[in-house]
């Protein structure tokens, strides 16, 4: 049988679709109550310019085809970031710093895990332009907690990581021939491998965990104070989010942060396996060379519609004949009116929970 869609696309359907939409206005309308602006970047752009705007590139993931217009090599957008970065590093280079805007939209991308088969995806979140210090990013996490318990989320917990640290080490006390065969071995937890690049670098694999136990090891690595700044500046963060979250730290995680520098974290919530969000310090790269550093996460919009309750349908059905003030009061009141069209009509077949009369509302089913 010849598959509706192809392998990675899916339909939304109602309720859920509502559901989602609904999720997506409630994240973004807690980004604007703290000053977060909406910019709305295009679906495709030229390859070479959304790849140039991130130090790590954006374009392992790229959609790319020949645009026949401009014989230019394009690409539909694997993530939104490199996007708000453009607009902040061009359109708004005039603008005074720090910049915040907010984004939401599809992305799509070339290929997708075991896990994750999902190739096109709603992607949402805030950026701030021009700080990546411990203000900004208290700022950053907090919005991201306001605005997951906005969408309906609980039992968050924020996961948070070093991905420059192995590098900071690596080019003050401990050099290390082989950076990249480092991280990796790290990343894996592969004591083993480790040992045999480094052994100096096995006490970053047992400190990871509960936040507070795992920063204190970390101090205790800490004998020539390199890290002293960034362990400083985690635990700051703490006090924020008491209550809040639970955290934990994982130093040498690196996976999905290759373009973030002194502080990157992982947003998880009851109900979703894996991650819902996303966010960090990074920097962005302007036209001829310059950079500037930002803080931003983005959230999954369908992650957090799976981890909501199912969205319970309330429609009211309007009988044949029913006054139209009648039902425009009906929906002034917050109602979802479905009006019969024809002598058949049923509110069974319009899937409604309650029946409008004269004389009142009636409900048709618990």
């Amino acid at each position: 049988m010849t598959p509706l869609l192809p392998s990675g696309f899916a339909d939304r359907l109602p309720p859920h679709a509502d559901a989602a939409a609904a999720v997506e206005a409630r994240v973004l309308a807690v980004a604007h109550s703290h000053g977060y602006e909406r910019a709305d970047p295009p679906l495709v752009e030229y390859a070479d310019a959304l790849g140039s705007r991130l130090k790590a590139g954006a374009l392992r993931d790229a959609v790319r085809f020949v645009d026949p217009v401009s014989q230019r090599t394009l690409a539909v957008r694997p993530d939104l970031t490199a996007q708000v970065a453009r607009i902040a590093a061009t359109r708004m280079a005039h603008h005074p710093r720090p910049v915040r805007l907010s984004y939401a939209g599809s992305i799509l991308r070339l290929r997708a895990g075991e896990l994750a088969p999902a190739r096109e995806r709603r992607q949402l979140g805030c950026e701030l332009i021009g700080l990546d210090t411990v203000a900004a990013v208290q700022e950053l996490l907090g919005l991201a907690v306001e605005a997951l318990g906005a969408a309906g989320a609980t039992g968050l917990s924020i996961d948070l990581t070093l991905p420059d640290l192995v590098d900071t080490l690596a080019a003050g006390p401990l050099p290390v021939a082989d950076v990249q065969a480092l991280r990796e071995r790290l990343d894996a937890k592969d004591a083993g491998g480790v040992a045999a690049i480094s052994p100096e670098y096995l006490p970053l694999i047992e400190a990871a965990g509960p936040f507070a136990s795992a920063l204190e090891r970390l101090r205790a690595f800490d004998k020539t104070g390199v890290l002293r700044d960034r362990l400083d500046g985690l635990s700051a963060l703490a006090p924020r989010l008491e209550g809040r979250a639970t955290l934990t730290l994982d130093p040498t995680e690196r996976h999905g942060f290759e373009y973030q520098s002194w502080l990157g974290f992982s947003l998880f919530v009851d109900g979703v396996g894996a991650e819902v969000g996303r966010g960090g310090t990074y920097s962005l790269l302007h036209e001829g060379g310059g950079e500037e550093v930002a803080t931003g996460f983005s959230l999954f919009a369908d992650a957090l519609v799976a981890s909501a309750s199912p969205p319970e349908r309330r429609r009211l059905f309007l009988p044949l004949g029913t006054p139209a003030e009648a039902g425009a009061a009906m929906r002034g009141e917050g109602w979802v009116t479905v009006a019969a069209l024809a002598p058949g009509d049923t509110p069974e077949a319009q899937l409604c929970t309650h029946l409008w009369r004269p004389d009142g509302v009636k409900l048709l089913r618990e």
